[in-house]
């Protein structure tokens, strides 16, 4: 199969064919002022010595490793062709132009120069070809690969968000159940305000990035959402600091952290301690969450899939722009997150 040529690169061919086109032309018999008609046969079929080598014997051979047989087809291809645009061009077709004074014969030395030049000439023109080609499948293989590795990312990244949404929706449907147990006037602000959260993830949260300002409405919906089934609502802090409507941020990163702090901070009577911090300063994320530990013990096979996600995707998404930092005494249970969103 023939390579395709994309309008780039055939303007880039045009240009590169102009300059070696007209360069041999204007240079070598500019004294005279006069070209020999054999000078522009030559120029006009070195182009097959280009797309031979770029378009057939470069992908065909060379690129699946048919090393041997690309060298034997390449001094094949160019003995026959000097053979021809020496024997046939320059002697039989050309002929019937040549109606002028000739340029002055080159010596032709002890290496024969005269015939040498245009063999030289023809062979750097085949190389050409070649070392195009290869620098041509070199960038688009790497484009290729780059596309395979954003794919492969997106669908990880999917996968991950697929598993905690529905460990989200597991703990958000358990406050709910709990206000209906005991029968509380909150459960349906409770159940419009788990719509929202969950509007939010379906419509919003599946975009690339979103607006850090509605990522910090979700998050606080959501601890209205929890405050519902707690006695103690003053010991749920959330402090929000900082320019955030200019910034965007990939969705869902934070929400783990906080469904941790509400599932392990808190003992089910309604006794919890969780302080949320949230600083936007140089465009920089400053997350902080701190709570107690409460009487029930963490599980670090269960607690740890939301965070062994959320880290996956920190990787993945801020790799070098962000500083994660997590410390647990027993007692109390503290997560530093900082995120460069100018990155």
């Amino acid at each position: 199969m023939v390579k395709k040529i994309s309008h780039k690169e055939l303007l880039i061919h045009i240009i590169v064919w102009l300059c070696i086109s007209l360069f041999p032309l204007l240079t070598a018999y500019i004294d005279l002022g006069k070209i020999p008609s054999n000078l522009y046969f030559r120029q006009a079929i070195r182009p097959i010595l280009f797309y031979v080598n770029y378009s057939f014997l470069v992908p065909h051979f060379l690129l699946k490793r048919r090393l041997i047989v690309y060298v034997i087809l390449s001094i094949g291809f160019l003995i026959l062709y000097n053979y021809l645009s020496e024997e046939f061009i320059t002697t039989t077709f050309a002929n019937e132009f040549v109606n002028r004074p000739k340029p002055p014969i080159m010596p032709k030395g002890p290496f024969g120069l005269k015939h040498a030049i245009p063999v030289v000439f023809s062979f750097t023109i085949f190389l050409l070809g070649g070392i195009f080609s290869l620098v041509v499948d070199f960038y688009k293989r790497d484009r290729e690969t780059k596309a395979i590795e954003n794919e492969q990312k997106e669908i990880k990244l999917q996968f991950l968000r697929n598993q905690l949404n529905p460990h989200f929706l597991f703990n958000s449907l358990n406050s709910i159940y709990s206000l209906v147990q005991s029968k509380s006037d909150d459960a349906p602000e409770a159940v419009i305000t788990l719509s929202e959260l969950m509007r939010y993830m379906l419509y919003e949260a599946g975009d690339e990035q979103v607006p850090l300002e509605k990522e910090i409405n979700y998050i606080q919906n959501y601890i209205a959402l929890q405050r519902l089934r707690l006695k103690n609502t003053e010991a749920v802090k959330l402090n929000i600091k900082g320019e955030t409507r200019h910034l965007k941020i990939y969705p869902l990163l934070l929400i783990s952290f906080i469904e941790n702090a509400f599932k392990y901070g808190t003992d089910y009577k309604g006794n919890t301690q969780i302080d949320i911090k949230i600083v936007v300063e140089n465009d920089k994320l400053i997350f902080n969450v701190e709570n107690i530990v409460g009487i029930y013990k963490r599980d670090d096979k269960n607690s740890g899939v939301g965070l062994a996600n959320i880290k996956n995707q920190l990787n993945h998404l801020y790799n070098n722009n962000h500083e994660l930092t997590i410390e647990d005494d027993k007692t109390l249970y503290k997560v530093y997150l900082t995120i460069n969103l100018k990155k």
